[in-house]
């Protein structure tokens, strides 16, 4: 029986912090009625995080990317009113650049409170944003392959997308610092290949019939299977702080997952590599995102960001024209040329201590600047 076409619809969920719109400060305890007034605004689309400085949007179920893209402005857009009705701003950034974990509070919900009890420390040092792009993919069997093939991006979509350069006030070192804090929990990191749609869910039951885990939703790997959705669900990467590089990094994601299934369709695959090639790259994604290029494996040699991203985008031209977004798929080469958020912050902070800022003044003028990117183009 041949493989039936996916839908290639999306659905994209972004994380924000919310800041003190004047100090620039984390907020541990916004005030419920943000909640509240942004859920009536945009109901069943809007909901607190784990933490409640966070807040996260979803979109509806979109069969275009110009239909995400509609919907993904509204909703930014209705957050940052809505907060700024309250005196607050939402940040699209990773992490917060100078603000501690310790003093937050997690949100008073059974799911929330369980799961701070079962994880401890880190859980409550989760004080990190990302971005999950749910693509649409009915056939388990097709999503489990495509799931195997996709992993090798991963990295390619991390690094055009890191927002996270600095933890608690000190540059990191990292572009993508919140990917270290992640890695704290279980159950993370790049999955392992299945034979089959069965393969993996007889290795979740080993987990959920032994009580470890109660679902899916406890695999917080960077490419899932979706519990709720027929979907298969990308979560490796940093919340982009301008909206429309979100959009690009959805596209490729699924621009990706399309070229897999012509793979499959063709009776070939995508090579798999190693678990420790794998996550050779996404180190490197997470440590230099663009600056130092990544493994190509079949060369056996580091080969610049800037070329794996061209041999991507000839990779998916077609598939970018059948879902009618070669343009978001482009705009991969401008984040390319201004650099990412992190790259930006970094510079922020570096021309302001160069100027005479005191270093928690510069931290201020960087949480400033994602203040007023986060709403760019809105």
């Amino acid at each position: 029986m041949p493989t039936p076409i996916p839908a290639f619809s999306l659905g994209i969920e972004e994380e924000y912090l919310l800041v003190d719109r004047t100090t620039g400060d984390l907020v541990p305890d916004p005030p419920p009625s943000l909640m509240a007034e942004a859920a009536e605004l945009l109901p069943g689309q809007v909901n607190p995080e784990f933490l409640r400085c966070q807040i996260e949007i979803g979109t509806t179920k979109c069969a275009t990317i110009a239909q995400a893209r509609d919907d993904l402005r509204r909703l930014r857009a209705a957050v940052v009113n809505v907060a700024g009705r309250h005196g607050l701003a939402p940040i699209a950034a990773a992490t917060h650049p100078f603000a501690g974990w310790a003093p937050q509070k997690h949100t008073d919900r059974e799911r929330y409170s369980n799961l701070a009890r079962d994880l401890g420390a880190p859980a409550r040092r989760l004080v990190i944003c990302g971005l999950h792009v749910h693509a649409g993919i009915e056939d388990p069997e097709l999503r489990v392959d495509l799931m195997n093939q996709v992993r090798y991006f991963l990295p390619h979509l991390l690094s055009l997308t890191t927002s996270s350069p600095f933890w608690r006030g000190v540059d990191s070192g990292l572009m993508s610092y919140r990917l270290a804090v992640l890695n704290e929990l279980p159950r993370t990191g790049t999955p392992e290949a299945f034979a089959s749609w069965g393969d993996f869910q007889r290795h979740l039951g080993v987990l959920v019939d032994a009580g470890v885990i109660e679902d899916g939703t406890k695999l917080w790997w960077d490419v899932r299977p979706s519990v709720r959705f027929p979907t298969l669900e990308m979560r490796i990467t940093d919340v982009p702080t301008r909206f429309e590089d979100s959009l690009t990094v959805a596209a490729l994601y699924l621009c990706l997952l399309r070229l897999c299934y012509r793979l499959r369709v063709g009776n070939v695959t995508w090579r798999r590599y190693a678990q420790m090639l794998l996550e050779e790259n996404r180190w490197r994604a997470q440590r230099y995102g663009l600056d130092a290029g990544l493994v190509d494996f079949g060369r056996g040699e580091v080969v610049p960001y800037a070329d794996l991203l061209e041999e991507m985008i000839a990779l998916v031209r077609e598939d970018a024209e059948a879902l009618g977004c070669t343009q978001e798929v482009l705009n991969a080469r401008d984040i390319l040329r201004r650099g990412t958020s992190a790259h930006r912050q970094r510079d922020i902070y570096q021309k302001a201590v160069a100027a005479g800022a005191t270093p928690d003044a510069a931290l201020r003028e960087v949480v400033q600047w994602l203040v007023a990117e986060t709403a760019h183009g809105l």
